[in-house]
C-alpha cells in the first residue's frame, strides 16, 4: 500500500517537474522582448535553417569509416580490407556502408579534419565551439549559438525549444558555456524505439493523456488567486505559458515526437534502433521548425576490439544515416538542412593488437574524417586528404573553426556577431585574431559560389 502511495507521489512529482521545463520553454516566448540583447542583428543570407548533427561520442575511426586505407596493410586498415565504389567515381568508403555508398551525392566528406587533441572533453569542446580550451572564458557550442540566433530570440514560436539532444545528454562539456541556461540544450531522455517515445517533461511513461487533463482540470479548480483576481496581467501572463506548456505536452508538441504516426515501413527503413529512430524524430523536428538537433551517439571510443564494435555499430549508422539523407531530400528539406556526421577526433590508424586491447585503436586528433550534407553544402565531394596510412594531412588542413564558421554562414548567422556574457567582454561568434585559433579557411569547394 505504502510502496504504491510512494510510486504516485514520485509519478506526480514527475509531471511537476516536466509542467515547470514545459513553461520555462515556452515562457521564453514571452521573456523574449525583455532580453537585453537582441540577435536580429546584421545578419548575412541564409541558405540553411536547420542543423541536424549526428555526434558519434568517443571519436569514429576515419579509416573504418570514410578514410579506408586498405593498401596500408593490415596494420592499419585491419579487418575491412575491400572498400565500397560509392555512386560518386573515384569515392570509396567502408564495405559496412553500402546505403550510403549509394548517396554519396548527397554529401561531401572531409578527410583533412584536424586539431592534435587526444584528450574527449577537450577535443570535444574544440570541435563544438572553434575554441580552443583554457582560455578564460568556456564558449557555448555551435548548438546553442544557433539557438541564440535562431530561437526565441529571432522570431522562433515553436512549442519545442530551439535546441533538441536525442537522447542522452553531452556531457563532459557545459553546451551553452557562457550563455545564459536559456541556451542549454532540452535533452529528451528516453527511447525512440518504444512507444510512446518517453520524451522527458512531453510523455510521461503510465500517465495518459485523460488523466494529465484531469490533473489539469484539478489544478483550475483549486487556483483560488486566478479566481479572485481575473484581471491581473501577471497572472494572465502565467496563464498563457501554461496553456503552451500543456500545448506541448498533450497537443502538437507530444505529436511531433510520436514516431507512430510514420508508416511502418519508413521506421523499418532508418532502422528500429535507438540511433535509427533517432534519426526519423530529428526529420520530424526540423520538419515542424526546430533549428539544431543534435543525436548523441556513444559506442564509438573503441579502445578495445575496434573491428568487433565497428561491425555492431556501422550497419546501424548505415542504416539511419543513409535514410535520413533520402527522406530529407524527398521531402525538399535537404537543401535547407545541414546534416554534419563525426565526433571529437579519430583512432589511431595504426590497430593495438596487443593485450589488452585485442585490435583495439586509441585516440587520435592529428587527423580524422567528418562529414556535411545540404543546407548549401555540395555533395560528391571529398575535402583534404590524408597520407597513406592515414597518420598525417596530406594536403587541405581543415580546422573546426573553418567547418562551424563554414555553417555559420549557411545559416545566416554573422560570425562578427557579438555573443552576451555575464562579463561583458568583447566575446564574438567566431574566434578573433588575437584568439590565435589555427584556421585554413572556410570550405568554399564545397559551398555556394
Amino acid at each position: 500500500m505504502n510502496q504504491n502511495k510512494n510510486s504516485n507521489l514520485f509519478s506526480a512529482i514527475s509531471r511537476r517537474e516536466a509542467l515547470r521545463r514545459g513553461l520555462l520553454a515556452a515562457g521564453g516566448l514571452m521573456l523574449a522582448d525583455n532580453l537585453p540583447f537582441r540577435a536580429l542583428a546584421a545578419a548575412p543570407p541564409a541558405r540553411a535553417k536547420a542543423v541536424i548533427q549526428l555526434w558519434m561520442w568517443g571519436g569514429p575511426s576515419h579509416l573504418d569509416t570514410f578514410d579506408p586505407k586498405p593498401e596500408a596493410g593490415n596494420d592499419y586498415c585491419g579487418q575491412f580490407k575491400t572498400p565500397v565504389e560509392t555512386n560518386v567515381p573515384g569515392i570509396k568508403i567502408c564495405e559496412l556502408l553500402p546505403l550510403l555508398a549509394k548517396q554519396a551525392d548527397k554529401y561531401s566528406i572531409i578527410r583533412s579534419m584536424t586539431h592534435g587533441n587526444n584528450g574527449h572533453e577537450t577535443a570535444a569542446y574544440i570541435v563544438q565551439t572553434a575554441r580552443m580550451p583554457g582560455g578564460r572564458m568556456v564558449y557555448p557550442c555551435i548548438g546553442a549559438v544557433v539557438s541564440l540566433f535562431k530561437g526565441y530570440d529571432a522570431g522562433y514560436k515553436g512549442l519545442i525549444p530551439p535546441y533538441i539532444v536525442l537522447t542522452d545528454p553531452l556531457g563532459r562539456f557545459s553546451p551553452n558555456g557562457f550563455l545564459s541556461g536559456r541556451y542549454q540544450p532540452f535533452v529528451t531522455g528516453g527511447n525512440p524505439v518504444q512507444t510512446p517515445f518517453a520524451v522527458e517533461g512531453v510523455v510521461a511513461p503510465g500517465i495518459s493523456d485523460e488523466r494529465q487533463r484531469d490533473r489539469r482540470e484539478l489544478l483550475h479548480q483549486l487556483n483560488a488567486l486566478d479566481h479572485a483576481m481575473p484581471n491581473d496581467a501577471q497572472l494572465a501572463a502565467s496563464a498563457q505559458a501554461e496553456q503552451q506548456a500543456y500545448d506541448m505536452i498533450l497537443g502538437d508538441g507530444a505529436k511531433v515526437f510520436d514516431l507512430s504516426q510514420e508508416k511502418s515501413e519508413l521506421r523499418d527503413r532508418y532502422g528500429r534502433t535507438k540511433f535509427g529512430q533517432s534519426c526519423l524524430a530529428a526529420r520530424r523536428l526540423v520538419e515542424h521548425g526546430v533549428p539544431f538537433v543534435t543525436i548523441n551517439s556513444p559506442g564509438w571510443d573503441t579502445h578495445k576490439e575496434n573491428f568487433q564494435a565497428m561491425r555492431r555499430l556501422l550497419p546501424d549508422l548505415d542504416k539511419g544515416m543513409s535514410a535520413l539523407l533520402q527522406d530529407l531530400s524527398d521531402r525538399g528539406l535537404l537543401d535547407s538542412t545541414i546534416v554534419w556526421w563525426g565526433g571529437e577526433f579519430g583512432r589511431t590508424p595504426k590497430v593495438q593488437w596487443e593485450e589488452p586491447w585485442n585490435g583495439g585503436r586509441g585516440h587520435y586528433g592529428k587527423v580524422f574524417s567528418h562529414v556535411v550534407a545540404g543546407g548549401g553544402f555540395k555533395g560528391g565531394h571529398v575535402v583534404g586528404a590524408s597520407d597513406a596510412t592515414g597518420e598525417n594531412v596530406k594536403e587541405r588542413p581543415v580546422y573546426p573553426v573553418d567547418l562551424i564558421g563554414s555553417m555559420y554562414e549557411l545559416l545566416g548567422v554573422d560570425g562578427k556577431a557579438k555573443l552576451p556574457n555575464p562579463f561583458g567582454l568583447d566575446t564574438r561568434v567566431m574566434p578573433t585574431p588575437d584568439e590565435d585559433v589555427k584556421s585554413a579557411g572556410l570550405l568554399k569547394e564545397i559551398m555556394p559560389s
